[in-house]
């Protein structure tokens, strides 16, 4: 096919590889296909909905690397569900009666948009695919090519996702200096909450690579600085049982030893329980544009610290979120070459008019390649039967 348009947009929440992701797809274009036009819609579907975007000049294109040192993204994030009319047209995006999704698909003819990469998740690609096949139907070819954005690592059939690797390190770094409090006050639990709706791998990656940093430091137990106090002494993921009381009586052991207790939480642990409580005692639980529960207005890190506080005999409990330190960073070596190799397959297939989203494909022996879109689903689970989770788990006396 020729290609005479490429439009790029990012998606959903941010995540460690955005800037770097647009600025290697404007590189390979570059190198390969110099006189393609190339533009960046802002904040999304919002600027496809609103016809908003961006040229990316020949300054641009050569400069175009400065991006991969820079976290969030250059052209915008932004929560538009295109199914969601009620909500799109209360936000001005769409008329009442508007199909979004036609009013999309008809922006991206009218822009002359050849080829759109997706940067997001699984609802961000899907999307993109449901856009070409009913452009397809009025005679009009899109070929879109997805890049797997979340900091979960819950994208299927995806091995490893953009974005993830760099988040978990940020959240390991997050809790270098938040764990340091465990000496502020007397039984003091610190409760380190960790972004991770349905997918415990964030918490669990996070909880790995700080233990990895504990185990190479040096000690001064004669003054106080004792591996164990700097220790977590829990680790809780959504894909498993946490039995409050179980793990209320060991934490107090720990406690009442050496006066402080450490604890990883990803966000989505427990929610379901909480839920169902708010929602038996008659109130009404927030939930955004994808009918997601809006963690923020139930406050896990919050009722966890609640109720193991006072199990526990805690005289002051500290709940800190790492996500928004973690998700906005800059991307790490690991993350800046998966994206790298990515980014070479995305405009390869972009060429060959191959749609699907790139990744690591589990269900075929981890080969990188184009996975068709049907095929990709969101809240991958966390596998917590994993020998280096349950060594984890071991390791901090965690049954």
């Amino acid at each position: 096919m020729t290609i005479k348009r490429v439009a790029m947009l990012t998606a959903g929440g941010y995540a460690p590889c955005l800037s770097a992701a647009v600025g290697d797809l404007i590189e390979r274009y570059t190198e390969v296909l110099p006189d393609v036009e190339l533009i960046g819609y802002h904040h999304g579907y919002h600027g496809v909905l609103a016809g908003s975007y961006t040229v990316f000049d020949e300054e641009t294109r050569k400069n175009a690397g400065i991006l991969r040192g820079f976290g969030g993204s250059p052209i915008g994030n932004s929560r538009v569900k295109l199914t969601n009319a009620k909500n799109l047209v209360e936000r001005g995006l769409v008329q009442e009666g508007d199909n979004p999704l036609e009013v999309a698909a008809n922006r991206l003819k009218e822009d002359g948009v050849d080829v759109l990469h997706t940067i997001g998740g699984d609802d961000t690609n899907t999307t993109a695919a449901d856009l070409a096949a009913y452009l397809h139907d009025q005679g009009y070819e899109l070929t879109v090519v997805g890049l797997p954005k979340t900091i979960d690592n819950d994208i299927v059939p995806i091995r490893q996702s953009l974005g993830a690797q760099t988040a978990a390190q940020q959240a390991s770094l997050f809790a270098q200096n938040i764990i340091a409090e465990h000496g502020s006050n007397p039984r003091m639990l610190i409760v380190h909450e960790v972004m991770g709706r349905n997918c415990g791998w964030l918490t669990a990656a996070a909880a790995r690579d700080y233990m990895e940093w504990h185990g190479q430091q040096t000690w001064l137990p004669q003054a106080g600085l004792t591996p164990e106090r700097w220790a977590i002494h829990g680790v809780y993921v959504p894909e498993v049982h946490i039995d409050l009381d179980a793990e209320a009586a060991r934490l107090k052991a720990v406690m009442d030893e050496i006066g402080c207790v450490n604890i990883f939480l990803s966000e989505g642990a427990g929610v379901d329980d909480i839920v169902q409580q708010l929602e038996a005692s008659g109130q009404e639980v927030a939930r955004d544009p994808f009918g997601h529960v809006k963690l923020d207005t139930i406050n896990p890190g919050s009722y966890f610290a609640k109720e193991f506080g006072a199990k526990i005999e805690a005289e002051k409990t500290m709940v800190q979120k790492s996500g928004y330190f973690s998700r906005s960073a800059k991307a790490n070596d690991a993350d800046l070459a998966l994206i790298k190799q990515m980014c070479d397959v995305a405009v390869e297939a972009a060429q060959a008019g191959t749609p699907g989203v790139v990744g690591h494909d589990e269900e075929r022996g981890d080969e990188l390649r184009v996975i068709e879109f049907p095929r990709i689903a969101g809240h991958k689970a966390f596998d917590a039967s994993q020998d280096w989770f349950q060594g984890l788990l071991r390791q901090i006396g965690q049954a």
